[in-house]
């Protein structure tokens, strides 16, 4: 969303690529953090720390005037929620609430910082008293085993919405909204490339669930269902696809000294590469698969987000866009 430095306000604006014209508030990043209002600092450098991902730098002053601000509009969303849904089950079924997770879809391309953002916010709203109770869930966890790519030749689609187990993932989510207690998600190994055998991670009824990928917000044309059907909040990352692209190529070349070099990796091939080779290889896999990706299947849904939050280069969010529809 190039050169949306506007006023804050209703603003009717046309979409760059489409021309598509919606309606957005747009806040430069001073306006956005002004409506923290009184939320006090929640998170202190050590846990920024222990949560922020590779290359990816994440301030005191980001949480306050990027995070605090949103958790105080999901706070308003979770609330309002909470009281639609009582009202409507006592006022016109006369049955007792029973309280669902209250669901928020955060998509973006591939090295956006998705991760992050999703872990912090995570942290964040779980320090809020009225929903403690706060999961995550990302979409790797759903990614068809290798053996399973392999036999469908998908293995230089992954992350494409083919190599999804998409009737998995939206069983989870309509057992989620369902009340379904203890409800089993796979676990995927970055380290491994794949999912690992038999390890689950078992989600509970929370009070939010953040559910975090790459096509969340993603049309499938032959599912009865999609995502974000049982989405109440999403939030899409954005930045220039060029900026993007360099973000991917220098956390590929920070893995090669560190996690690469472990031998159980899948890319422990690569550990020992000349820098140079390294690099072309990343913006190789860059352009192969992760534009088209992004191209094709991610930035489209951008304009489905309820929230569109773009990046510069060095990280910083600087606009906020709330769709108002």
């Amino acid at each position: 969303m190039e050169n949306c430095m506007l006023d804050a306000g209703p603003v009717i604006s046309a979409h760059p690529a489409h021309g598509t014209v919606q309606p957005y508030m747009i806040f430069p990043r001073p306006e956005w953090a002004a409506l923290r209002a009184n939320v006090p600092q929640s998170l202190g450098e050590a846990d920024i720390a222990s949560l922020r991902g590779h290359n990816e730098p994440v301030s005191l002053e980001d949480i306050s005037e990027i995070y605090l601000p949103l958790s105080r509009l999901l706070n308003l969303h979770v609330m309002a929620t909470r009281s639609l849904n009582n009202m409507v089950k006592s006022a016109f079924i006369g049955a007792p609430m029973v309280r669902m997770p209250f669901v928020i879809g955060i998509a973006g391309s591939v090295g956006v910082g998705k991760s992050t953002f999703a872990r912090l916010l995570q942290a964040v709203l779980s320090r809020w008293p009225d929903h403690p109770n706060v999961a995550l869930v990302t979409t790797d966890g759903f990614l068809h085993p290798t053996r399973v790519l392999e036999q469908r030749n998908l293995m230089h689609r992954k992350g494409f919405p083919e190599s999804y187990d998409l009737r998995q993932m939206i069983s989870f989510l309509a057992a989620l909204k369902a009340g379904v207690r203890d409800l089993k998600v796979p676990v995927y190994s970055h380290e491994a490339y794949d999912i690992v055998p038999d390890r689950y991670q078992v989600i509970d009824q929370p009070d939010i669930l953040i559910f975090e990928g790459l096509n969340v917000l993603q049309t499938v044309s032959e599912q009865p269902f999609m995502a974000s059907d049982f989405f109440d909040f999403s939030i899409y990352l954005d930045a220039d696809t060029d900026v993007i692209a360099d973000w991917y190529v220098e956390r590929f070349l920070l893995l090669q000294r560190t996690a690469f070099r472990k031998p159980t990796s899948y890319f422990h091939h690569c550990a020992d590469l000349p820098r140079a080779e390294a690099e072309r290889m990343a913006r190789d896999i860059w352009r192969r698969i992760n534009l088209p990706n992004l191209q094709q299947n991610i930035l489209p849904t951008r304009e489905r987000a309820r929230v569109v939050m773009h990046k510069k280069p060095d990280h910083a969010v600087d606009t906020v866009w709330m769709r108002q529809l």
